[in-house]
């Protein structure tokens, strides 16, 4: 059985990914199940937070996000049983690559999957739905009537934000990055109730538009209650910028967009304030969390919270509350040259089908 794994100990260069045999013991323990993996989720690997926890193997299992149907069961679980479908993000530590046929994972990472609800489509999209549950309830604790600020609504993050937002009632505004995106973003509306826009305004920052004049217009001068970003620049323009990172906003705009009382998300990981950011966010109340999806296979103390967290995005995504736009199953054989693009993108999704 073979499985995609990262060659960490490759220094000063890109990573390397490898095809690796694998095994499987013998016999299940415990809460261990066993399931032959029908679709695996393919996102950018993050060699630091492996480091800074202390994972220091030589071969990194790729491929986390994972459905499938139970095999077998080990003699201790009581959620599952043989030839139930299930859906679940492997954890940090997990030995085995989500890429091999069939994995051996604990019953407790794991949730039921909808019938309706295919394979390739809960792997390429619950790592984004987690992340937007995790930035708008776990964070910002986003209420109805509120009005959020999603960066970049229109790539795979941005875009659960917002159907998550606008199903709570959020007034949603959103910045787009290209005029395919705007346009997608100004005809989005949901598939279940009114059927009205779930934008309340698209931003242009493509067109080198000033989005605070215009986010303050939108809310009389308020600010937003919330802000979510997927990237952030620290400094003002330079030369040395790709034309991506132009588009990202500057802390200074995203501080002062915000309202009083309001809740910055960011998951910019090395975010630096100055004196005078924090002084402005110090006179607004205003707060901000970094978001790491990680802490949820990581730490162990809010098991009960994540598995209702990832049950409620599989329901929603069913219903179709949630919808990820379409993504492209690849074949297995393509897994090595797919997961380098997506490591080298690092905004980039790719899902696998076995």
């Amino acid at each position: 059985m073979k499985g995609l794994y990262c060659k960490s100990a490759v220094s000063d260069a890109e990573p390397k990914f490898v095809i690796q045999e694998t095994t499987l013991p013998d016999a299940l323990i415990n809460h261990q199940v066993r399931v032959q993996v029908k679709a695996c989720g393919l996102s950018p690997l993050d060699l630091k937070l492996l480091s800074d926890v202390g994972d220091q193997r030589d071969l990194i299992p790729v491929g986390r996000e994972v459905a499938g149907v139970i095999l077998q069961v080990g003699p201790k679980v009581t959620s599952f049983h043989p030839e139930d479908e299930v859906v679940g993000i492997l954890p940090l530590d997990a030995p085995c690559s989500g890429l091999c046929d069939i994995i051996d994972i604990d019953e407790h990472y794991l949730v039921q999957k909808p019938e309706k609800l295919s394979s390739v489509c809960v792997a390429a999209a619950l790592r984004d739905g987690l992340c937007a549950y995790t930035a708008l309830h776990t964070h910002a604790r986003m209420a109805a009537g509120q009005t959020v600020l999603v960066m970049d609504g229109a790539s795979p993050f941005g875009l659960m934000c917002v159907q998550l937002a606008g199903y709570h009632g959020a007034k949603v505004l959103t910045t787009s990055h290209s005029p395919d995106t705007h346009a997608f973003l100004e005809q989005l509306r949901p598939s279940v109730g009114v059927q009205e826009p779930l934008v309340a305004r698209v931003i242009p920052v493509y067109t080198g538009s000033d989005m605070l004049p215009l986010v303050l217009e939108e809310t009389g001068g308020l600010g937003v209650d919330i802000v979510v970003d997927s990237g952030v620049r620290l400094q003002e323009e330079n030369d040395r910028e790709t034309d991506e990172d132009k588009l990202l906003p500057h802390k200074h705009d995203i501080i002062s967009a915000l309202g009083v009382g309001g809740h910055w998300v960011t998951s910019h990981q090395d975010l630096q304030l100055d004196p005078p950011d924090c002084r402005l966010l110090h006179l607004k109340s205003a707060s901000i969390s970094f978001l790491n999806p990680e802490v949820w296979t990581a730490s162990s103390a809010q098991q009960g919270r994540y598995l209702h967290i990832l049950k409620d995005i599989v329901e929603k995504m069913s219903a179709g509350v949630l919808r990820p736009q379409p993504q492209e199953a690849l074949p297995l054989y393509e897994a090595t040259v797919a997961m380098e693009t997506v490591q080298r993108r690092m905004k980039q999704k790719a899902v696998i089908q076995l």
